[in-house]
């Protein structure tokens, strides 16, 4: 066996010498690779594709498996492409792998031509000690003891074992072509599932060069640059069959309909997903996702319950809403009158017009409210705990505990290869590679870093737009139901107010700006992302990862953290008002309604969180099957038997590199909703529930019937989003704290309670909520014009009330802050304060006692690390001892050899 060694060590290819990889006829078929134009070879018959079954995915033969697919096209720029196409795949032929190609004229469009590819057993094996995948060798001697008490409760909820795909439990070991016979190979043909061969074959079709040696070029090399560059139209591993039916070669072994007929379908929402199938279809990547999805899903359960009995707490509690009750009382409420809201174009309104909002209110603002916000803070951190444990326990059972994220992750990038022409030697491999020079990548960083500033500079402008608008319309809704709230609007009318009708118009601008912003964001990023030409895979991902979350962060909770944080903080008071760009602009800051701001985060989070869900669901759902039904229109018109598996397969939409992290990012940004903002909203997480349960038959389908199989790719974790989830937790214990404290009235209500109110009721509370202000002292540009006062405002009404803790008028101190305002301050502080640090003494004390890796797992870890050294002792033992005997038999002298002593384990693996 010859080696081809590239600059670094990841990047070799081995090529097969005749002698070294198998016999010219394998399989009684005589290889021989196939021309880039599609034309048959001497001695090859043409295949009637009538004979053929459509769900075929072997050669022409009926014995070799298709492992990879490439298709291509001719066009304008034929020639030069096809010069690419023949020394690449003469190149391929080289590594070991076989060819054969489907003519243009057996293709249902009649112009595309498809390559496929075959990997023998000695390429499947050579690559496979390379990459260093894991094979059994003995079967698992640990008794399992996970018996779960009272199992028969979830009986309803499981698949069939067959559907489950449970798999004999063996100890494994990375596979060493030498050692062959040390593994459990009962057939070679079926010893690599199909994820792990279209996981090999794409490892060497990314490494494999275009150009000939002669060239001298050695960086124009990769499946990836040659599908850039429309040498090849697409590139992937074929499903097994169609997904609504099996198959009809028995050798084929319709994972795919059984993905379909039990994770995919809506009604199996109550079922447990079939991870190790996943797994096995697509690989360790993608089910790690449908793991960490599904736990998440099931997390949520808990927290849905909780939310929805604070709600219904805050409804069955509803009529003790002292404080309500006086703002819809005529005695209270009907005498109070408000100063205007806005200037000019409001008007003087009585107290009792937001009787309907102060109810509303109540339902997410009681004592609940802080247990809830309280509880999410522990429930964010048994969720990321308890994920880490099944994490650990996928990676034991899916073979990843020694992963190598280097070897997989860490080889350079193609764009990096190609945009860096620099090289310096690497002191660890001795081999000259590209780098990019300090001062070129210092500029490109602060070139990125000035775009992500001035792009959420944007959003925030853009968010400044909708504040301003809020502020401009609501004297408008101010203007038109001044008289009544039911004098435009008969249906809905008593439950409209000003504030809810500028809510929720300016939320739902303000989702649509959203939507249309993160079209852009996308693009910015990946063009940023790119122009830092990150070193390695891993890299890219992680930088992409960090710049698509902060933009989206910014997009989606801003306008919630201003309705939270800022929304009527900063109003100022009759005759001295704060305005939004000073006091030269018309724009009077918000003020909160009698009845609080919490209602308005409310809304502006159930409508954000909400149209984002079933806006994601329908765009992921309608958009592939929209451009497969319009892909695959002609196929329609020809007879089923023509439309071949490869073909079939080619007309779907391919998953793309980024699916998975668009699908992180979706999930992230709603965990954020859920908790950084729950206190506003306990049902919340039943939101999410509903939209999870949705979201996972979604995923499966659309992956299992919209898109082509994608590559199977190796992961131990849910990477950098892991880190961004424990942010996200930490920074919603201190979120949820404010708003308890600023945005809700809980502590307001409490200090009356127990320090104003000498019967420790809630007696009286709106009165003393309300300051006063003399009328005749409002400036004339915040007074409201002629005709807008409603017609019971007279000459006797001298004071109105507007919502602060500030001195009368004639008082030595007027309008400045009472103590009271000092006292709720400090109470506000030292809520804060504790409620912090209370959860995260919790969270701190659940993180100690909850150990990352069950001790089952560590133990079966040990064992294997064990196995696996002292096994391969023996091994080597009885090997050398059978060649010791074998040169024994010559005329030497006999020799007395000593027994060699057991293997000591390394203290390490125990």
């Amino acid at each position: 066996m010859n080696r081809i060694t590239g600059r670094s060590g990841g990047d070799s290819l081995i090529e097969m010498s005749p002698t070294d990889s198998f016999n010219e006829d394998l399989n009684g078929y005589h290889h021989q690779a196939s021309s880039s134009d599609g034309s048959l070879h001497p001695g090859q018959s043409r295949v009637d594709k009538h004979q053929q079954s459509k769900d075929s995915v072997f050669f022409r033969d009926g014995l070799r498996r298709i492992d990879f697919v490439l298709s291509y096209v001719d066009d304008k720029d034929g020639e030069r492409k096809q010069e690419r196409r023949k020394v690449y795949e003469a190149n391929l032929v080289k590594v070991g792998l076989e060819l054969e190609t489907e003519n243009k004229s057996e293709s249902e469009d009649g112009k595309t031509y498809f390559v496929k590819i075959h990997a023998p057993w000695e390429v499947l094996a050579t690559y496979a000690d390379v990459l260093k995948i894991k094979v059994p060798f003995k079967a698992n001697d640990i008794p399992n003891n996970r018996e779960m008490p009272m199992n028969w409760l979830s009986t309803p909820f499981r698949l069939p074992d067959d559907i489950m795909h449970p798999e004999p439990d063996y100890f494994t070991a990375p596979f060493n072509k030498s050692k062959s016979d040390f593994f459990l190979i009962d057939d070679k043909d079926t010893f690599f599932p199909p994820s792990t061969r279209n996981r090999i074959v794409f490892y060497i079709l990314s490494r494999c060069s275009y150009i000939s040696e002669e060239c001298g070029d050695k960086d124009k090399k990769g499946i990836k640059r040659l599908l850039n560059n429309g040498t090849y139209t697409a590139a992937f591993p074929l499903h097994d069959s169609r997904y609504w039916t099996r198959s009809k070669d028995l050798n084929c072994e319709s994972e795919r309909y059984n993905l379909y007929k039990h994770w995919a379908g809506f009604f199996s929402f109550f079922k447990e997903q079939p991870l190790n199938l996943i797994r096995k279809y697509y690989g360790e990547k993608i089910g790690i996702y449908f793991a960490w999805l599904g736990f998440y899903t099931e997390m949520l359960l808990f927290a849905a319950i909780v939310g929805t009995i604070c709600f219904v707490y805050g409804f069955l509690t509803y009529d003790d809403n002292e404080w309500s009750k006086e703002i819809c009382s005529e005695k209270v409420g009907g005498n109070i009158v408000m100063c205007p809201l806005c200037d000019r174009k409001c008007s003087f309104w009585k107290l009792n017009t937001t009787c309907n909002s102060s109810w509303q209110s109540h339902l997410f603002d009681n004592v609940g409210t802080v247990f809830f916000a309280i509880f999410m803070g522990i429930w964010v951190t048994l969720f990321l705990e308890f994920w880490k444990r099944r994490q650990a326990r996928l990676e034991y059972e899916w073979d990843l505990v020694d992963f190598e994220e280097e070897q997989q992750q860490l080889q350079l990038r193609p764009e990096y290869e190609t945009k860096c022409t620099n090289r310096k030697l690497n002191r660890i491999t001795q081999d000259m590679e590209p780098y990019l020079p300090i001062t070129s990548k210092c500029a490109r960083t602060c070139l990125s870093g000035a775009t992500v500033l001035f792009w959420i500079s944007l959003i925030i402008a853009c968010i400044i737009g909708v504040i301003a608008y809020r502020l401009a319309v609501y004297a408008a809704f101010a203007s038109i139901m001044k008289d009544s709230p039911t004098s435009h609007l008969q249906v809905v009318g008593p439950y409209i107010t000003p504030q809810l009708a500028t809510s929720v118009t300016a939320s739902c601008i303000n989702f649509v700006i959203i939507m249309i912003l993160n079209l852009m964001y996308e693009r910015v990023a990946v063009w940023i992302t790119d122009m830092e030409i990150p070193k390695t895979h891993l890299e890219y991902e992680n930088k992409l990862t960090v710049k698509m979350f902060l933009f989206q962060f910014v997009n989606y909770y801003s306008s919630c953290f201003y309705v939270a944080f800022f929304k009527g903080k900063f109003v100022g008071y009759p005759g001295k008002y704060a305005y939004m760009f000073g006091s030269w602009s018309s724009l009077r800051n918000e003020e909160c309604d009698p009845g609080g701001c919490l209602i308005e985060l409310t809304t502006q989070l159930v409508i954000v969180m909400t149209g984002k869900q079933v806006w994601g669901n329908i765009q992921e759902a309608l958009v592939p099957w929209l451009m497969n039904w319009w892909g695959s229109r002609r196929a329609r018109c020809h007879p089923e038997s023509l439309y071949s598996r490869w073909e079939q397969d080619h007309d779907l939409q391919g998953f793309g590199q980024l699916g998975l992290f668009y699908e992180y990012l979706e999930m992230v940004i709603q965990f954020g909703f859920i908790t950084l903002f729950v206190a506003s909203f306990p049902l919340a997480p039943l939101l999410a529930l509903i939209n999870n349960i949705i979201e996972i038959r979604v995923d499966a389908w659309k992956l299992t019937t919209q898109f082509r199989r994608p590559v199977a790719a190796k992961a131990h974790s849910i990477g950098a989003w892991a880190e961004i989830l424990g942010g996200i937790a930490v920074l919603s214990v201190v979120t949820n704290a404010f708003i308890v404290a600023f945005t809700s009235d809980m502590i307001p209500r409490l200090v009356y309670m127990y320090a104003y109110q000498p019967e420790m009721t809630m007696k009286g509370y709106i009165e003393n909520s309300l300051s006063v202000f003399e009328i005749s002292k409002i400036p004339l540009a915040n007074s409201p014009e002629e005709g807008e006062n409603p017609s019971w405002y007279n000459s006797s009404i001298t004071t109105c009330r507007y919502r602060d803790y500030r001195y009368p008028p004639g008082h030595e101190k007027e309008y400045s802050h009472t103590m009271q305002f000092w006292h709720i301050l400090a109470a506000k502080m030292a809520f804060i304060i504790i409620m912090e640090h209370v959860v995260f003494m919790v969270k701190f004390f659940v993180a100690w006692m909850i150990p990352d890796v069950p001790s089952d797992v560590r133990a079966r870890v040990k064992r294997e690390r064990y196995l696996v050294q002292e096994y391969l002792h023996n091994y080597e033992v009885e090997k050398l001892k059978v060649q010791l005997s074998q040169a024994s038999e010559c005329t030497c002298p006999p020799m007395i050899y000593p027994s060699l002593p057991k293997h000591e384990v390394l203290s390490e693996c125990l």
